[in-house]
C-alpha cells in the first residue's frame, strides 16, 4: 500500500471507479424516487405512506449513496476543501435533508409541505448540476 490505499492495476482501479460511480447513480435516481413517491402520497393522504417498506427503505438507499459518494471521492483523491464543486454539493445536502424533513415530517401544514417538497427538488436538481458540470455554480457553463 502506498499512501495508505492499496496498489491496482489501472484496470482494476478504473473498474471499480466505473462500479462505484454506477452504485452511486443508480442510488441518486433510487432515492429522487422514493422522496417523490413519499411527497406524493404524503399530499394525498396515503396509506401507503406508513407502509413498513418505507420506514426503511429510503434510508437503505440513502447509506448505500452516502458511502459510495465518500469512496468515490476518496477513490478519486477529491476534498471538499479544494474542490469547489464537492463543497457546494455537500452544502447543497444538508440543505436538501433540511428542507425534505420539513416537506415529509415538520411541516405544519399541507401548504408548508408542499412548498418544502418542491424547494427540495429545486437544491436536488442543483446538486446533480453541480455535479455533472463539476462547477457550484452551473447555470454559468
Amino acid at each position: 500500500m502506498a499512501g495508505g490505499r492499496a496498489k491496482h492495476s489501472p484496470l482494476i482501479s478504473n473498474l471499480d471507479t466505473a462500479l462505484l460511480k454506477f452504485i452511486h447513480i443508480t442510488c441518486v435516481a433510487l432515492s429522487y424516487a422514493l422522496f417523490v413517491l413519499r411527497g406524493i402520497w404524503m399530499l394525498r393522504d396515503r396509506a401507503s405512506w406508513h407502509a413498513k417498506w418505507m420506514r426503511f427503505a429510503p434510508h437503505i438507499v440513502d447509506t448505500v449513496l452516502l458511502a459510495s459518494a465518500v469512496t468515490l471521492a476518496w477513490q478519486l483523491g477529491l476534498s471538499p476543501l479544494s474542490t469547489p464543486w464537492l463543497a457546494a454539493k455537500i452544502a447543497a445536502l444538508l440543505l436538501y435533508i433540511a428542507i425534505g424533513a420539513v416537506a415529509l415530517k415538520y411541516g405544519k401544514t399541507r401548504r408548508i409541505r408542499l412548498f418544502a417538497w418542491l424547494a427540495a427538488q429545486m437544491v436536488f436538481f442543483y446538486m446533480i448540476s453541480a455535479a455533472v458540470t463539476h462547477n457550484p455554480a452551473p447555470w454559468k457553463t
